[in-house]
């Protein structure tokens, strides 16, 4: 194996930690998929426990109290670490033993994953795929800073000028290139010539003189390039980076699920009304009046969904209050629990768009937590703050004038989704998501509006979001083809938290007529409508209006949904044929 002298002393450790790194990277990322608890840190920093003495745990816990752990982890990365730049610099010399170096790491890694009591077989796929690719990084390294040379025998030295009058060295099988090429029994020209033309050959070809095959072997070392080692260090240290955070929100989601399938809701100390049997309508096309957890819209500004774990979620209440609350999960559960059917609608629905959905949620009332901290009277807004530090404004005398504003902890029967929130999320019914449903809700702060300003307001949206009366066409879809004859318009209209009174609908700039409603189930969730249609060939317009129950009917004045939602009539275009 080819010797790396050239590479500096802080080439080889440099390059030995980016690849400690990769390996990290690449373990990390396989045991998101395999399991959290796979991950060879942390298999190691559990069999460090397990094998510690009990006098230095004690002390460990005096010492660092509830952060023993996080030192030991980083204690397990401060050697890791140490050895990777030792591997390098021993690779300096034999690319061999920074691969033995890895092995033994490996090796290590494994013992510490199959002595866990639950191992299976799996569980060692992280650390061997970690060590692999660790290992192949350090060579593609080590090629890179010395010309693509560091694992392979070089090509011969080009031959060198013997001096002037110097004899030839050439073996009786090599044969000299003359004018007339070698013989073909391979013997030189000139062999058993007189001395004087051998000579004379001698001086004519003494540019063709090589080097003995010894001197190539050892003489020349190949050349250190600083850019492309610094170059690969730099794609090394993405691939450590990015591995490990997906690794991680891998593992976590996982972690998460698993503590989400093991929570237990209690049973609703106020359930919700069953719901009426002519609430949905049961026409196809229409939008069922619960929307199933799984066709529920996500609108949130979180790039990566929150994995917050129940056991270590807390709920603190603070700001403009005569007493600070803090609750966990635990405590919330055990709280009375109300059982409400609200429809949630986002800011940015366009007319006629997906962004809204009607759901029954389990959770505690937001005003009962609220009282336990005592609100102070000039207190207006509460500044709810979600895991991922998305901010939201909800008016407070919204949450305390009697609707069934929640801390919802359950979705449809089922404990509250991941990407709705899980573990707490807030609902208030009748103001956009954007001032009212924080998901992953950690913190509440209770102040001022003329003091405080959540995510959006300074954006360009309104402090204050109710939500606008709409009506929706679900059937028939917009640019649809239908047969002559009967058919069928419906879909949904939601004025929370009025209620529907009415929906109109018009067809080709004619008489409204007045639908029929599907029954009421509470101001707070969306009503299915319908209304039959003697359909003709041609292509037709249908255009949708709905008057809420204080008499307000929605306005025609289009407008875009900034900066406190969209207006106007939803119109279709349909061909009937």
């Amino acid at each position: 194996m080819q010797r790396n002298t050239t590479v500096p002393a802080w080439a080889g450790a440099l390059a030995g930690l980016t690849c400690g790194g990769v390996a990290l990277g690449v373990a990390q990322l396989v045991a998101g998929v395999v399991g959290p608890t796979t991950f060879p840190v942390v298999a190691v920093g559990d069999a460090t426990v397990d094998l510690t003495p009990a006098p230095v745990k004690d002390f460990a816990i005096r010492a660092f109290g509830e952060n023993d752990k996080a030192v030991l982890l980083g204690g397990v990365l401060v050697v890791l670490a140490a050895v990777a730049a030792l591997i390098g610099l021993l690779s300096r010399r034999r690319l061999l033993f920074g691969h033995l170096g890895f092995v033994l790491f490996g090796v290590i890694g494994v013992l510490a994953v199959v002595t866990r009591p639950d191992a299976r077989a799996l569980d060692v796929v992280p650390t061997v795929v970690g060590v692999a690719a660790g290992a192949w990084a350090l060579g593609w390294l080590l090629r890179r800073a010395t010309g693509g040379t560091a694992s392979r025998t070089p090509a011969a030295a080009p031959a060198e000028p013997a001096p002037s009058g110097a004899p030839r060295h050439d073996g009786a099988a090599q044969g000299h290139t003359g004018a007339q090429g070698p013989t073909a029994a391979g013997e030189p020209e000139g062999a058993g010539k007189p001395d004087a033309e051998a000579g004379a050959g001698v001086t004519q070809n003494r540019g063709a003189v090589e080097r003995p095959a010894v001197m190539q072997a050892g003489g020349e070392a190949p050349a250190f390039d600083r850019r492309r080692l610094l170059t690969g260090v730099a794609g090394g240290v993405v691939v450590a980076g990015a591995g490990a955070v997906l690794g991680q929100q891998l593992g976590g989601r996982r972690a998460v699920d698993a503590a989400r399938g093991g929570v237990t809701l209690p049973r609703a100390a106020t359930p919700a009304r069953p719901v009426p049997a002519g609430a949905d309508l049961r026409i196809g096309g229409l939008s069922p009046f619960v929307t199933p957890n799984r066709d529920f819209y996500r609108v949130d500004t979180a790039l990566v969904v929150p994995q917050v774990d129940p056991a270590d979620w807390t709920l603190r209440i603070h700001g403009m209050v005569d007493r600070p609350v803090e609750l966990t999960f635990a405590d919330l559960l055990k709280l009375p629990l109300t059982e409400a059917d609200v429809t949630l609608t986002c800011v940015s629905n366009e007319v006629g768009g997906p962004y809204v959905g009607n759901a029954r949620w389990l959770g505690a009332r937001m005003a009962d937590v609220l009282r336990r901290a005592g609100l102070r009277a000039d207190a207006d807004m509460l500044l709810s703050t979600s895991a991922d530090g998305f901010t939201c404004g909800t008016p407070v005398d919204v949450v305390m004038d009697g609707r069934d504003a929640l801390f919802a902890v359950a979705m449809n029967g089922e404990v509250l989704p991941v990407d709705h929130g899980f573990p707490v999320r807030q609902v208030v019914p009748g103001l956009y998501g954007y001032v009212s449903a924080t998901k992953w809700v950690v913190d509440i702060k209770v102040t001022r509006f003329d003091r405080d300003q959540a995510y959006w307001t300074p954006r360009g949206w309104s402090a204050m979001g109710p939500i606008k009366t709409q009506s929706r066409i679900d059937v028939p879809k917009q640019g649809g083809s239908l047969k002559a004859g009967p058919a069928t318009i419906a879909g949904v209209a939601w004025a929370q938290h009025t209620g529907v009174d009415a929906v109109e609908v018009r067809v080709d700039r004619g008489q409204w007529r007045e639908a029929r409603l599907a029954e009421v189930h509470g101001p707070d969730t969306w009503r299915q409508w319908a209304i039959d249609w003697a359909a003709t060939p041609g292509e037709h317009t249908i255009e949708v209006r709905a008057t809420d129950a204080s008499g307000r009917t929605q306005t025609e004045q289009s407008a875009p949904p900034a900066p406190d939602g969209a207006s106007g009539w939803h119109t279709v275009t349909v061909q009937v044929a």
